[in-house]
C-alpha cells in the first residue's frame, strides 16, 4: 500500500478505514462460552482474544510475529527548559537501544517481540512550537510516511513507542489542543522536572496553544504545529496498521497522544488499537478517558520506549494460551451449569 504523499492523500486514507471481522470475533466468543470455566471468568483476557481475531481477520488469532517500533525525534521546545535532560540524550538512548542495554531490549526478549528503532533527524530538532509550527507540511508528511512504511503486513501485532527528550511537553500540547484545557491540566513531570520546570512546561504549552489557535479546528494541523516527528510517525504507523489489518498496542502518554488525532478525524479510527498501559505521567489517565480507552496494565510506569506496550504482549500471549489450550466442557467431560 502506497504511503501518503500530501495532506489530501492522508485525509483520503483516514476517510476510508476498513472494519474488523465481526464473524471471526463471534466465533472466538462462541469458543470462549464452551471452555471449562464460568462464562466471563477470564475477564478482559477473553475480550482481548476476540479483539485480536477481529482485527487480524481470523478465528484463530496468533502472535507469531510481534514488531515493536520505537520512533525517536528531538524537539525545539526543549529550549524552553521543559526537560530535566538535554536533547543530546535522545541519540544516546537510541545508541543504547541498538546495543541492547535499555529496558525495552529486555522486555522484548521476555515477550518474544522484535525491536526496531527508527530515528528521525536527531541532529535537527523540530522548531520550537512556542514560536512557529513545529514542522512544515512537507516535513510532517515525511515523518508520517516513515511511520506508515515501517509497518509490515506480515506482522500479527505492532507495539508503538517513542524516545525523544521533550516529547511529554509535545504530547501535553496535543492533548490540550484536541480535548481542551491548558498546560495546568495536561503537563506532568516527564523526565522529572522540579516545580519551576513544571511551571515552564505549562507556560510553554499555553504559549503554543495561543500561537497556533487557528490550527485547532484541524487535528492534522494540530499534529503538525504542536507535535514532533516521532509522534507523526506513530500516527502514520497506526494508520498503516489499520489499513493492513494489524492490531496495535500503543505505549504510554506520548504514543497515545500521537494517535489521538485519528480519533477526531474518523469514528472508530482507533478501534484496532489498545492503550497498553496507563502511564504515571499526569495527563495519560485523562487522555485515555477522553478516547474511551481502558489500558491493559496499570503499573505506574512512565519510561516510554514502548516498554508498557511490549510488556502487555505477555498478557495477550497468556490470553491466547488459555483460549486454545483449555478444554471445552465436552472434551473434559465436565458438567455444565444447570
Amino acid at each position: 500500500m502506497s504511503r501518503p504523499v500530501d495532506f489530501a492523500d492522508l485525509r483520503a486514507l483516514i476517510a476510508d478505514l476498513p472494519e474488523g471481522d465481526d464473524a471471526a470475533a463471534a466465533a472466538i466468543d462462541h469458543r470462549q462460552s464452551r471452555l471449562t470455566k464460568p462464562q466471563g471468568s477470564l475477564g478482559r483476557l477473553e475480550e482481548l482474544v476476540a479483539w485480536l481475531g477481529r482485527w487480524q481477520g481470523r478465528q484463530a488469532p496468533a502472535l507469531d510475529r510481534v514488531d515493536v517500533l520505537v520512533f525517536a525525534g528531538n524537539h525545539g521546545v526543549v529550549a524552553q527548559g521543559v526537560s530535566a535532560y538535554p536533547a543530546t540524550v535522545t541519540a544516546q538512548m537510541v545508541a543504547n537501544f541498538e546495543s541492547g542495554g535499555a529496558a525495552i531490549n529486555q522486555i522484548c526478549k521476555a515477550s518474544v517481540a522484535r525491536l526496531k528503532v527508527i530515528p528521525l533527524k536527531l541532529d535537527e530538532a523540530t522548531v520550537d512550537f512556542t514560536l512557529e509550527p513545529a514542522m512544515s507540511e512537507e516535513g510532517f508528511i515525511e515523518a508520517v510516511s516513515i511511520g506508515f512504511a515501517a509497518v509490515s503486513n506480515d506482522a500479527d501485532l505492532i507495539c508503538l513507542g517513542e524516545m525523544g527528550i521533550g516529547n511529554t511537553t509535545v504530547a501535553s500540547a496535543l492533548a490540550a489542543a484536541l480535548f481542551g484545557g491548558g498546560g495546568k491540566r495536561w503537563a506532568g513531570r516527564g523526565t522529572g522536572v522540579d516545580e519551576k520546570g513544571l511551571e515552564r512546561k505549562s507556560e510553554a504549552i499555553d504559549a503554543g496553544l495561543k500561537r497556533h489557535r487557528d490550527a485547532r479546528s484541524d487535528p492534522l494541523q494540530v499534529a503538525r504545529c504542536l507535535g514532533g516527528r516521532e509522534l507523526a510517525a506513530i500516527l502514520g504507523a497506526t494508520l498503516a496498521a489499520r489499513l493492513n489489518h494489524v492490531p496495535v498496542l500503543l505505549d504510554g502518554f506520548a504514543a497515545t497522544a500521537a494517535a489521538a488525532p485519528l480519533a477526531h478525524l474518523a469514528k472508530g479510527a482507533l478501534d484496532h488499537a489498545k492503550v497498553a498501559h496507563c502511564s504515571a505521567e499526569a495527563g495519560h489517565r485523562g487522555l485515555c478517558k477522553e478516547l474511551g480507552q481502558r489500558p491493559i496494565l496499570d503499573l505506574d510506569m512512565r519510561l516510554g520506549e514502548a516498554t508498557g506496550a511490549a510488556l502487555a504482549v505477555s498478557v495477550l500471549r497468556a490470553a491466547l494460551a488459555c483460549h486454545f489450550g483449555m478444554a471445552t466442557f465436552e472434551e473434559a467431560n465436565v458438567d455444565e451449569r444447570s
